[in-house]
């Protein structure tokens, strides 16, 4: 499958998603008729409160879940059209993931980490390893290819991810709380990375988050609560008032 380039300057469109779960014989909804546009060449920050459907809504942009009812579309594809392997090919050309938790494999090198997504994808061993560690000297990290993750900083072993997550160039960037194992100063380094190496005229980057500390990274806001989209924002001034409200 090759990579697609979105219509309109749109990354993602949710149109009417609904998302149920079934725990135990009970239906429970967590998703209420999401109505969302996700832009090229911007950051979208997606903020709420814990348990407002956050991350369901980025499993469903990623296609990790399909929607009970209602309509996404990522790059031009109708997710909701493609079956079995075409989605998983999809997924790992034209999506990349940056996790909380790093997720980097203990006995791999940064460099061996990082080149993981061009091995998946076919790409010679070799020739992904010089892919890798490339991208990770745009990171910073030029002269720890061939470090362990035990060896590196918790900053260091998110600055591994973000270069995991773009080395075989996607257009969509999904980001869940990249910053909430960080330090202050840490996370701030990590959100200004993203806006340096992350955010391109033909990617759009989403990052998932609570952290006010770093609302003033993004270039548009959607708030979430109870399931809902409750505004979208462009004014970072807004999101400072939003700031004020959080823990």
């Amino acid at each position: 499958m090759t990579v697609v380039v979105a219509e309109n300057g749109l990354a993602a469109r949710c149109r009417g998603l609904v998302k149920d779960f079934i725990t135990a014989g009970v239906s429970q909804r967590v998703l209420h008729g999401i109505d969302c546009d996700i832009p090229l060449g911007a950051m979208t920050l997606l903020v709420g409160p814990s348990g407002c459907g956050k991350t369901t809504l980025v499993s469903l942009l990623a296609a990790l879940l399909e929607p009970t009812a209602g309509e996404v579309d990522v790059l031009g594809e109708n997710l909701g059209a493609m079956r079995g392997g075409d989605k998983v090919r999809f997924r790992g050309k034209n999506i990349g993931f940056v996790f909380q938790q790093y997720n980097l494999l203990p006995s791999l090198t940064a460099k061996e980490n990082a080149a993981v997504p061009l091995i998946i994808n076919g790409e010679r061993r070799l020739r992904a390893f010089e892919i890798a560690a490339e991208m990770l000297r745009k990171v910073g990290l030029g002269d720890k290819t061939d470090s362990l993750p035990k060896n590196l900083s918790g900053g260091q072993q998110q600055r591994v991810a973000i270069a995991r997550s773009l080395v075989h160039g996607p257009r969509l960037l999904l980001c869940d709380e990249p910053t909430a194992a960080l330090d202050a100063s840490s996370g701030r380094t990590v959100m200004e990375l993203l806006r340096d190496v992350a955010i391109a005229a033909d990617r759009a980057v989403v990052v998932v988050t609570h952290d006010a500390r770093v609302y003033s990274s993004g270039d548009r806001m959607v708030v979430m609560a109870d399931g809902r989209v409750t505004a979208t924002l462009e004014d970072r001034a807004q999101f400072a008032e939003i700031g004020k409200g959080e823990p």
